[in-house]
Parts: structure tokens; C-alpha cells; sequence
């Protein structure tokens, strides 16, 4: 069973910056994809970031490209979402989600959610314009 738990969320200005972390109870990020997901009220959970460990090869929703990074540090065993140049709309819940099968990546569909069978509990953050 993998665990996850964010942290890092908060309130920030609209043009400020958040890092988030994403701790998880694994060895090793070898062969796992991970990946961060935003929610609001009401709608769906969307794809917000991914890492393929194998291959450092990262993916980004075409909304947070050039201002957010995701990047981990295998030794601390921890994801991060580093996020410049936040706006209102970036305003949601934040999840870590982590798939180690490798059906993540292999099938190209990092970007659903489905694909991820671990999650943690989210860490919220709010942008104020």
C-alpha cells in the first residue's frame, strides 16, 4: 500500500508562488509515475502535472505550462509542485496521486485520473486577485 501527503498549500497573492510536497511511504520512485491533480467544487478532478521516474519525462496541462515544475527528490522520497505566477483560477484542492504498475505510462494516459490507483488527501490552495 502506498501513502501519500501533501502539504505546502495556502493563500497567496495572484502573481505569487507555492511549492508543494507530496511525501510518500516508498522506497524508491523508480518506475512509478506521479502525478498532481487540482479540484474544485463541482467539477471534475483535472490533470494538473505528471513524473515518469524512468526516463525523468514530465507532462503538463497546457494551462499551468512555463509556471508550474514538478521535480522529486528520491532520497526524501518526495514530489514536489513548485507554482510561479499563480492566478485565481489556479485556486482548488490539490492531490498527489501515484501509479507504480506502470499503466500510467505505457498507455500515455498519465492525465487520467482513473489511472492512478493512490491519492492523498489534498492540501489546498487559494490565489487572491
Amino acid at each position: 500500500q502506498v501513502q501519500l501527503v501533501e502539504s505546502g498549500g495556502g493563500l497567496v497573492q495572484a502573481g505569487g508562488s507555492l511549492r508543494l510536497s507530496c511525501a510518500a511511504s516508498i522506497r524508491t520512485f523508480t518506475n512509478y509515475m506521479m502525478g498532481w491533480f487540482r479540484q474544485t467544487p463541482g467539477k471534475e478532478r483535472e490533470f494538473v502535472a505528471a513524473i515518469m521516474w524512468s526516463g525523468s519525462s514530465t507532462y503538463y496541462a497546457n494551462s499551468v505550462k512555463g509556471r508550474f515544475t514538478i521535480s522529486g527528490d528520491n532520497a526524501k522520497n518526495t514530489v514536489y509542485l513548485q507554482m510561479n505566477s499563480l492566478k485565481p483560477e489556479d485556486t482548488a484542492d490539490y492531490y498527489c496521486a501515484a501509479d507504480r504498475s506502470g499503466a500510467a505510462y505505457s498507455s500515455g494516459r498519465y492525465y487520467y485520473k482513473d489511472e492512478y490507483p493512490y491519492w492523498g488527501q489534498g492540501t489546498q490552495v487559494t490565489v487572491s486577485s
